[in-house]
């Protein structure tokens, strides 16, 4: 015979097979199935946001900003590349047009070359660029150079340099095109900072100041251009596999000509373009794209600053150690 309480076992487990079958099971899959829907027209939307839109793009001629031109030019935008290099700005629209794709409406790339650094310049280029299309409906400001030094050593000429072209470039560049886009009620505004807008780490000071002014700056911005429905979006990527520590200012000014361990380790530009094409689609107020540690860092910096200007100085001694061997 049964007893009374393995029956009452018995019950209970095909209570539970019951519920699980007629309850659970088609509530999981019915919220997998809204998240489902959720995606896809999430996904739709960020097509039809990027599709057409006229995109200009600095610093396209190298690293993370050509990739990101590649990225958007497969979404159907209507690119304006600019750069420094006029044959760098050709070689890349004859690549970007020698792969188009019969199935996909592309559009040939406008190209307007200038130097971030001269503020008559930007501002001619900000007239040329709004003569490509006629206005503007998103603003990629990704060129940007990096810097290796001890601050006792380097001159503020240096500091400058490093300042006008990622602080005071873009924002004059913003300038140029915002006034275009507040007319329309339509445009947004994408920086590429950096993590080191969020933390700073030794023998990097110009490079970080000049990417905390940008974070500061386009924050403010963000604010000020709600009313206005300028949408602004600031991504702070970590390392990123390019030649932006190659091609960084040393303290004198001259070339550093070598690439960083931690860059050679960093995620690869076209990578990290797919993420900037998402979270633009997404239309994200502030994006980090870094790997655990320096997002743990950037927490650290606000939750525990004691023992982050711990760790800060120890790297420092240990840098300095290094180059003194």
């Amino acid at each position: 015979m049964v007893s009374q309480a393995t029956r009452k076992s018995l019950l209970k487990r095909r209570a539970m097979d019951l519920i699980t079958s007629t309850a659970i099971l088609p509530l999981l899959f019915g919220c997998l199935g809204i998240f489902g829907l959720f995606r896809l027209l999430q996904w739709i939307r960020m097509k039809a946001y990027l599709r057409n839109a006229v995109v200009v793009v600095t610093g396209a001629t190298s690293g993370l900003g050509r990739e990101c031109a590649k990225a958007f030019y497969a979404a159907g935008a209507k690119l304006v590349l600019c750069g420094r290099n006029v044959e760098g700005l050709e070689e890349l629209v004859r690549e970007l047009t020698a792969f188009r794709s019969p199935q996909k409406q592309t559009h040939k790339p406008y190209t307007v070359t200038f130097d971030l650094t001269d503020p008559r310049a930007v501002m001619a280029a900000g007239a040329e660029i709004l003569q490509c299309f006629g206005y503007v409906d998103i603003l990629i400001n990704n060129a940007g150079i990096s810097y290796r030094g001890a601050i006792m050593d380097t001159t503020v000429d240096v500091d400058k340099k490093v300042m006008e072209t990622n602080y005071f470039g873009p924002v004059a560049l913003t300038k140029a095109l915002l006034p275009s886009m507040i007319k329309r009620r339509r445009g947004h505004i994408v920086t590429i900072s950096s993590v080191q807008g969020k933390i700073s780490i030794p023998f990097r000071s110009a490079y970080a100041a000049s990417k905390h002014a940008t974070q500061a700056f386009f924050d403010c911005l963000r604010a000020e251009m709600e009313q206005d429905e300028i949408k602004v979006t600031v991504i702070s990527p970590g390392y990123i596999r390019t030649n932006l520590s190659v091609n960084a200012v040393t303290s004198d000014g001259s070339r550093y000509g070598a690439m960083d361990r931690n860059t050679a380790q960093g995620r690869s530009p076209a990578e990290v373009a797919q993420d900037v094409l998402a979270a633009v689609g997404k239309k994200k107020k502030d994006v980090i794209l870094a790997d655990w540690v320096p997002s743990l860092a950037i927490y650290l910096r606000n939750l525990a600053p004691g023992l982050f200007f711990s760790i800060m100085a120890s790297r420092a001694r240990k840098e300095q150690k290094s180059k003194n061997s």
